[in-house]
Order: structure tokens, then C-alpha cells, then sequence
């Protein structure tokens, strides 16, 4: 009798400390931003109301601290810097990272006025023919400004289709990665500390079996819900 007390006593301790994270999405999270807080400084991102789905899983995740502590494992100048594999969060130098996660897909939210400027951020996938999204990991878009002639290239062999006109111009002039459109689903910006993701994407990387790993760790330190402020754009 008395084990079973002790055993019923200890398994509601762990229920209570497990609901002190609520991962349930409410109103008022979907009207906050999410501040991540790098081992580089702050990035503030703001999600899309138009992708709800990984817009609230993304929420739920933020919740329950699931981001706290992983690493950006996957980080490449000039194109973007990738994150949310768990199994980074205490892995050991020069092993390869970027299959982890939770054992659920998020259906493709492609949405025309969504696109690869710089400072998005986006949902990382594997080769599935639905194009659905990792369940957890992501990427922030730094990439490259574009001249029409790169552009026109880009329309031809890797997207097979034109851009729109005032895509083309923020391509142009803010910069990004524009084969990446209508294949990755994007779901919201970084609002302010792009100037963090600059200084990310230029760390130095393996080139070993965990290629594009930073040699030293770029770690999220804690992701948290945040009251949303104005910010000038791409600050």
C-alpha cells in the first residue's frame, strides 16, 4: 500500500511539473512575437497569420521550451541559417545533425505573397512529393541580392516559371533566395536582429561529415513569446 501511495504521490509531482508547460495556443499567443535568444544576440521573428498551421505549431513549440537550447546545425553564408533538430541540443563536436524532430509532417502553406526575401523565416523538409514541412525545424533566409540577369536565370532552369515583378524587386534590393519560393513553405519574418543572422551565417563551418556545422556552436539559448512592438522593416 504504502509503494503505491509513493508511486500515485511522485506520478502527480510529474503531471504538475509537466503542465507548467501549457502547449496549448491561445488568442492572445497568435498576437505576440517570438524572441529568440542566440548565444550572437536577439533575433525577433513574427509569424504569418496566413500559414496557421505552422504558425501555431511553431507557437506550441515555443511553449513547452522545446527550442531552448538547440543549435543552428546547418549554416550557410549568403543563403540562410537552420535550426530546431533536437537531438543538437547536447550533441558533440563533428557529429552530423538535421534528422530529428517530432514524428509529424505540416501540410505545404505556400502563399503567393509569401516569398525568400532576406529575413524570413521558413519551414525545412525533406524530399517528401507533398512537400510537407519537419515537424520542428526551420530556417532563416540571409541571401544574396540579385541582378535580372541572375534572376531571369534563376525564372528559367530552377523554377521553370516567372517571378512576379515586385518580388523581382526586393530580390534585387534586400536580397534572398528565390529558387527556394513556392517549394518551402514560409511563415513569418525576423522583425528585428537580422543583423544577427548576418553575423550566424558567417560563422566558420565544417567541411567534414557534419558539413555546414559550426565549428563553434550557434545556440539558441531560449525562445519565448514576447508583446508585439513596431519595428522598421528588416531591423
Amino acid at each position: 500500500m504504502k509503494r503505491i501511495i509513493v508511486y500515485t504521490i511522485c506520478t502527480l509531482f510529474s503531471l504538475a511539473v509537466a503542465g507548467q508547460k501549457d502547449s496549448t495556443v491561445k488568442k492572445k499567443d497568435r498576437k505576440r512575437d517570438v524572441l529568440i535568444e542566440t548565444n550572437y544576440g536577439n533575433i525577433m521573428v513574427r509569424l504569418s497569420d496566413s500559414t496557421p498551421l505552422h504558425r501555431d505549431n511553431f507557437l506550441k513549440l515555443v511553449k513547452v521550451g522545446f527550442y531552448d537550447s538547440v543549435l543552428f546545425h546547418r549554416v550557410i553564408q549568403n543563403f540562410m541559417i537552420q535550426g530546431g533538430d533536437p537531438d543538437s541540443k547536447r550533441a558533440k563536436a563533428g557529429i552530423p545533425l538535421g534528422n530529428g524532430g517530432p514524428a509529424y509532417r505540416i501540410p505545404a502553406e505556400f502563399r503567393t505573397t509569401l516569398f525568400h526575401q532576406k529575413g524570413v523565416i521558413a519551414a525545412a523538409r525533406d524530399n517528401n512529393p507533398e512537400k510537407e514541412s519537419s515537424g520542428s525545424q526551420f530556417y532563416i533566409v540571409q541571401g544574396k541580392k540579385f541582378t535580372d540577369a541572375g534572376l531571369d536565370s534563376t525564372e528559367t532552369y530552377r523554377l521553370k516559371r516567372k517571378l512576379p515583378a515586385e518580388h523581382r524587386e526586393v530580390y534585387k534590393t534586400i536580397g534572398g533566395t528565390p529558387h527556394l519560393d513556392q517549394n518551402y513553405t514560409v511563415f513569418g519574418m525576423v522583425v528585428k536582429g537580422l543583423d544577427v543572422v548576418d553575423k550566424i551565417a558567417a560563422v566558420p563551418t565544417s567541411k567534414g561529415a557534419d558539413k555546414d556545422r559550426p565549428l563553434e556552436d550557434a545556440r539558441i539559448i531560449k525562445a519565448k513569446l514576447v508583446k508585439r512592438k513596431k519595428y522598421k522593416q528588416n531591423r
